[in-house]
C-alpha cells in the first residue's frame, strides 16, 4: 500500500550568463529574453501562481527542502529569493529544519548577493566551479577563473553558510590523472563539507555533442576514478551516492537532503520554465509525474494552468522507477521502502533480485535493498534486470 512520502520543492530560474557547451538543462541566455534584462518581478510572480495549481498535491504536508536550480538562480537578487521563499512559505508550512539550497556560479557570485540570499533564509549554496584549471574553464566555456571561484566559497563562507557544496566535474577534455586530482585537493583545501563530483558526459543537444571535444582515454578515466575516491576518502569525504560526496561536521551529516528525497523516491513539486515534480496519491493508489511549460517566454505568457505534460506511472515501470534511483545510493534502502513508495509488494521483485545476487551485483543483506561493490560499479547492468519488458 502506498505511504505519503516525505515533500520537497523544486524551483527552477532558466536563465544563466551564457550556455555552456555541455549543459543539456533547460537554461536560456539571459541576453536572448528579446534584448531585455531578466524580467525578475514578473516570473516571481507567475512562479508563485505556479505553486497555487500544484497545491491539491501537498497533502497536508511540511516542505522538507527546496532547491533554486538553473540556469543560474544566483542572477536573481537577494529580495527576488526572499519574495518566493516568503510566498512560498504562506501557501505551504515548511519544516522547522527545512533545508533550502541555491546554486550559484561564481561568476556571478558578489558579497552582497550572498549575504543577501542568506537573510533570505537559503541555508546551503551549491557553487558551480567544474575546475579549477584555467584551460578546462575555458574549454567547458565557463565565464570565472579559478581565483573568482575559490574567492566565491570564501565569500559565502563569511556570509555565514556553514553548508556549500563545489560542484567539480572530471574526465575532461584531455585531463591528466594529476590535474584532476589537483582540482579535488583544491576544493578539500577551501574547507566545504560537501562535493559532487562527477564524469562529463556528452549530451544530445548540446554544443559538445555537435562537435566533440577530445576526451580522456578510458584507462585514463578509470585510473582518476580510483585516485579521486582514495583522496576523498582520506580526506573523510564519503561517497554515499554515485557522484555525491560529504564528511561530517561536529557529528551532524552534510548529505544533501534534497536530493536524497530524489533517490529514496519521495515526492516533490516543481515550479518554473520547464520543471519537473513527481507526487503519491495514496487515496487513488497513483504516482504521476508532470513538467511544466519549458520557454521561459511562453511561461511568462501563461495566465492558467502551467503544465505542459503529465502522466502516471504504469505498474509494471515502477520497480526500474524505483531502482533506478535507490541504488545510486551507497547504502541503498531499507527493503520496506519498496512497498511503501510504490505500493507493490517486496516478493515481485523476488525473481529479478534473486537473479542479481547469484550473479554477485547485489548484497546478500535482508533488510536493504543495495548492491554489492561490483553491482555499484555496473550499477546500469544492476538497473536492465528491473525493466519493463
Amino acid at each position: 500500500m502506498l505511504v505519503l512520502p516525505p515533500l520537497s520543492l523544486y524551483i527552477h530560474i532558466p536563465w544563466c550568463v551564457r550556455k555552456c557547451p555541455y549543459c543539456d538543462f533547460n537554461s536560456h541566455e539571459s541576453s536572448s529574453h528579446e534584448g531585455k534584462s531578466i524580467p525578475e518581478q514578473e516570473y516571481v510572480a507567475q512562479l508563485l501562481r505556479d505553486l497555487q495549481y500544484d497545491l491539491p498535491y501537498v497533502q497536508d504536508r511540511p516542505l522538507q527542502t527546496i532547491f533554486f536550480g538553473g540556469g543560474t538562480p544566483s542572477l536573481f537578487s537577494g529580495q527576488a529569493i526572499k519574495n518566493i521563499l516568503d510566498g512560498v512559505r504562506k501557501k505551504i508550512p515548511f519544516a522547522d529544519d527545512i533545508e533550502i539550497t541555491l546554486e550559484a556560479n561564481p561568476g556571478t557570485a558578489e558579497a552582497e548577493k550572498f549575504h543577501d540570499f542568506r537573510d533570505a533564509g537559503v541555508n546551503r549554496l551549491s557553487i558551480g566551479v567544474q575546475s579549477f584549471y584555467p584551460h578546462h574553464l575555458q574549454a567547458l566555456g565557463r565565464i570565472h577563473d579559478s581565483a573568482q571561484a575559490k574567492q566565491a566559497v570564501q565569500i559565502a563562507q563569511a556570509a555565514g553558510f556553514t553548508r556549500i557544496n563545489i560542484d567539480l566535474m572530471h574526465g575532461l577534455p584531455e585531463q591528466t590523472v594529476d590535474e584532476a586530482l589537483a582540482d579535488l585537493q583544491q576544493a578539500i583545501a577551501l574547507g566545504v563539507s560537501h562535493l559532487s563530483w562527477y564524469q562529463l558526459t556528452i549530451e544530445p543537444n548540446t554544443a559538445f555533442y555537435n562537435k566533440p571535444p577530445v576526451l580522456p582515454v578510458d584507462e585514463t578515466l578509470w585510473d582518476i576514478q580510483q585516485a579521486g575516491l582514495a583522496l576523498l576518502q582520506q580526506h573523510g569525504f564519503r561517497q554515499y551516492e554515485v557522484s555525491a560526496f560529504a564528511r561530517d561536521v561536529d557529528g551532524s551529516s552534510q548529505q544533501c537532503r534534497h536530493n536524497l528525497n530524489y533517490w529514496q523516491f519521495g515526492d516533490y513539486l516543481g515550479i518554473g520554465a520547464g520543471a519537473h515534480g513527481k507526487v503519491t496519491l495514496p487515496q487513488e493508489n497513483r504516482i504521476l509525474r508532470y513538467s511544466k511549460t519549458r520557454l521561459p517566454r511562453h511561461y511568462l505568457d501563461r495566465s492558467d494552468s502551467y503544465l505542459a505534460e503529465q502522466h502516471d506511472l504504469q505498474q509494471a515501470d515502477l520497480p526500474f522507477e524505483f531502482m533506478m534511483n535507490a541504488l545510486r545510493l551507497a547504502d541503498g534502502v531499507p527493503n520496506t521502502l519498496f512497498s511503501e513508495r510504490t505500493g507493490l509488494a517486496l516478493g515481485s521483485i523476488n525473481h529479478q533480485w534473486q537473479g542479481l545476487r547469484r550473479q554477485g551485483l547485489v548484497a546478500d543483506n535482508a533488510a536493504r535493498l543495495v548492491t554489492s561493490q561490483q553491482g555499484y560499479l555496473f550499477l546500469n547492468d544492476v538497473l536492465t534486470a528491473f525493466m519493463a519488458d
